[in-house]
């Protein structure tokens, strides 16, 4: 099934945040730091509010909480006036008007400076069992190296925006949020005012990949300046303003230790990890889960520390923390099949884990195995020559390479309300978001199959704080949580339809056990008798439409965990003469229960193939240490895959599902799908050259300079 939105897309119809204008609204524009580290001695605003157009330099923030000290420099790029005018560009040049007087302080804005000092991390407390460094000691084989990544940004297509509109007491954000109701709990936090006095409106989102899954300081400002003017704001950062705006998956930096036996067993791994965080909060990346769960050792050791520095706050990108722990232990796994003389593969297999290793309970479905051998068989593998820079194509050097993913299956109490109407149309409604995945159209489907309409009959809205409780639209978890929901209210709406035909002397059903009785095009029916619609029953009893509301809420975890599975293949050329390393195709398969819809399934893995294209070969953040600046902040000189990077990308999902962790049977897709591609890269990269890099990305340089 195509997307239900597509068309209002590809038209221009589907109107996002910035999109908005008001009657009376006026333009805004965020006066940044040009240092990392400063105490502000005083702002002039003269100049700038005597130029053509500019209402207002708002300097004041008393009366908002900002998550950062207020007078104060901790960040380069952090907000320190928003600049009010008619029009944007008037507001623009006002922006450059305006003078900021600070007294510089020293700053640190690397993790690897010597002034860093890591600190632990209480989201992610040391984990021990057994004893992973005497097993280490004690191993025939040991693989014991570092790994660094370079910060990594999302750059969606839309930009942060919001347009905030006070009417009386009562805020009205449209804004470019992951989290409706969580936007409207913070924002009416910042400014001390009831969550009731707050609605935020977000129905379309242009890419996220995590930077608007929390409330930042520009959309609190934008509020705060609506209120301030008394007229409506419309603030969009630029794309500069994006890189220190709204997060980044942190740089970071790991050691990943493992050993085994001649027979290819893990008898030890130690995992420890960093990462950058700015000063003012903390944000975990805990790269090391994978390490404690994803094969079989008695012995593990894992650690993972922030180091705060001063920089910007980081924040949820795709396949956080576990996509940059799972490029460390797949590239390790793959060096310790090299050392071993073990095909890649077998080792995995040999290691294989039915259950949770840290809480000892099973997996409700654990299918790695299965995506290792049939991505296998599809791929190709058994031409791969095991030993490197063996296979050539004139100039360029041809190797494959393989990785496991893996990635919980997160779920959380969501809510949803459906509603028959005698018309034979149903709408179904809850607060969450799509920034991409096609929630809009896996909700439609999910509430169709459960009503027995055709899903042209069936309409979602989502995108408004108003509507039933739903969870951040975030770490694979919408589906599975929110259509649960939607499942539910819907089955409880079509069952009161069925219940009130049953015991209607009028009804062709009357008398029939309700567990008989089926739908299907609307059409409620049951073996022997005469069907009869959906508004046949309402308008008998004098109704237009039934509602029912229902919330969901996973089963907790004490018998079972549930985690998505898969297996990523890559091959790459590189070119001997000029390190130029470019991927020739790609295959993944995995393992996530019922797939709802597999058109939007294999796009979700198409983005998560690219993303990890990225990561592995282009994305890297060059910054001036002596102020913090970005230097590569825009889209020329920050690179990502394009369409000619793009390769032959393949992608399988094996058949079933798991209906021990939700009614639908569905794991989430979207974090997965990201996780392990760098390595399976990196690991062909090896393959081909016979050069093992463990910092990503991996440029011409890194690889023309190893040994």
């Amino acid at each position: 099934m195509s997307r239900v939105d597509g068309r209002l897309k590809v038209t221009g119809q589907a109107d996002y945040a910035a999109d908005h204008d008001l009657p009376g609204l006026v333009h805004a524009v965020l006066v940044t730091s040009t240092v990392s580290r400063a105490t502000i001695t005083g702002i002039d605003t003269d100049r700038a509010r005597s130029q053509p157009g500019v209402l207002d330099v708002v300097t004041d923030f008393s009366g908002v909480t900002l998550p950062f000290p207020s007078g104060e420099i901790n960040f380069f790029g952090q907000p320190l006036a928003v600049v009010l005018a008619d029009t944007l560009q008037q507001a623009q040049h006002g922006a450059s008007q305006v003078t900021v007087r600070a007294a510089t302080l020293p700053a640190v804005t690397s993790m690897d400076d010597p002034r860093a000092v890591p600190v632990p991390d209480e989201e992610a407390p040391d984990y021990s069992r057994g004893d992973a460094d005497a097993a280490l000691r004690a191993a025939s084989t040991v693989v014991d190296h570092t790994f660094t990544m370079a910060r990594e940004y999302h750059n969606p297509m839309e930009l942060p925006a919001t347009v905030a509109h006070w009417t009386g007491s009562t805020l009205t954000l449209w804004d470019k949020t992951q989290w409706v109701q969580g936007n409207a709990r913070n924002i009416a936090a910042a400014l001390n005012v009831p969550v009731t006095a707050v609605r935020v409106i977000c129905p379309f989102i242009g890419g996220a990949f995590g930077n608007a899954g929390r409330t930042w300081p520009h959309q609190i400002l934008a509020a705060h300046a609506a209120r301030h003017s008394g007229r409506p704001v419309k603030l969009v950062l630029t794309r500069r303003q994006m890189y220190s705006g709204v997060g980044y998956r942190p740089a970071s930096r790991q050691r990943l230790a493992m050993a085994a036996g001649r027979d290819g067993r893990i008898t030890g791994i130690v995992h420890e990890g960093s990462s950058e965080n700015c000063r003012y909060e903390a944000y975990s990346d805990d790269s090391t889960e994978l390490a404690k769960l994803l094969y079989a050792c008695e012995n593990v050791r894992t650690a993972y520390r922030l180091v705060p520095i001063d920089v910007s706050a980081a924040t949820f990108m795709r396949g956080p923390g576990t996509v940059t722990g799972a490029f460390a232990l797949e590239t390790t796994m793959d060096e310790l099949a090299d050392r071993l003389g073990i095909d890649p593969i077998e080792l995995r297999l040999r290691n294989m884990v039915d259950h949770h290793q840290v809480t000892g309970v099973p997996f409700t479905d654990q299918r790695l195995g299965e995506c290792l051998e049939v991505g296998a068989r599809a791929f190709g593998w058994s031409r791969r020559r095991s030993t490197p820079r063996t296979r050539r194509e004139g100039d360029v050097l041809i190797g494959m390479g393989v990785a496991a993913a893996a990635h919980h299956n997160n779920r959380t109490t969501a809510s949803a309300a459906a509603r028959i109407n005698a018309d034979g149309t149903a709408l179904v409604t809850s607060a969450t978001a799509d920034m991409g995945p096609g929630t809009y159209t896996s909700m439609v489907q999910v509430a169709a199959d459960a009503l027995g309409l055709a899903a042209s009959r069936v309409r979602f809205e989502l995108g408004d704080s108003t509507l039933p409780t739903a969870p951040m639209h975030s770490g694979s978890k919408t589906l599975a949580s929110v259509g649960s929901a939607v499942f539910t209210a819907c089955s409880t709406a079509r069952d009161g339809v069925v219940r009130m035909a049953v015991v209607d002397p009028a009804s062709p059903l009357y008398g029939v056990d309700a567990d008989t009785v089926t739908v299907r095009d609307g059409h409620l029916s049951a073996p022997g008798r005469s069907s009869e619609r959906y508004g046949d029953v309402l308008r008998r009893h004098g109704r237009d439409s039934v509602t029912s509301q229902r919330s969901w809420t996973p089963v907790p975890e004490n018998e079972f965990s549930s985690f998505a599975f898969g297996a990523v293949f890559a091959e790459v050329s590189v070119d001997v003469r000029l390190g130029q390393i470019r991927v020739r195709r790609m295959r993944a398969v995995y393992d996530i229960g019922q797939v709802v819809n597999p058109k939007l399934s294999r796009s979700q893995v198409y983005g998560g193939l690219v993303a990890g294209m990225g990561m592995a070969l282009l994305e890297d953040t060059a910054r001036d240490h002596r102020d913090g600046r970005i230097v590569n902040a825009n889209m020329a000189d920050y690179l990502v895959p394009v369409h000619a990077d793009v390769p032959d990308l393949d992608v399988q999902f094996l058949s079933g599902d798991d209906p021990a962790a939700t009614p639908i049977g569905v794991k989430g897709l979207g974090e997965l799908v990201v996780v392990g591609v760098p390595a399976a890269i990196g690991n062909a990269v090896y393959n081909a050259t016979g050069v093992r890099v463990r910092d990503l990305p991996i440029t011409l340089d890194r690889l023309l300079h190893r040994d």
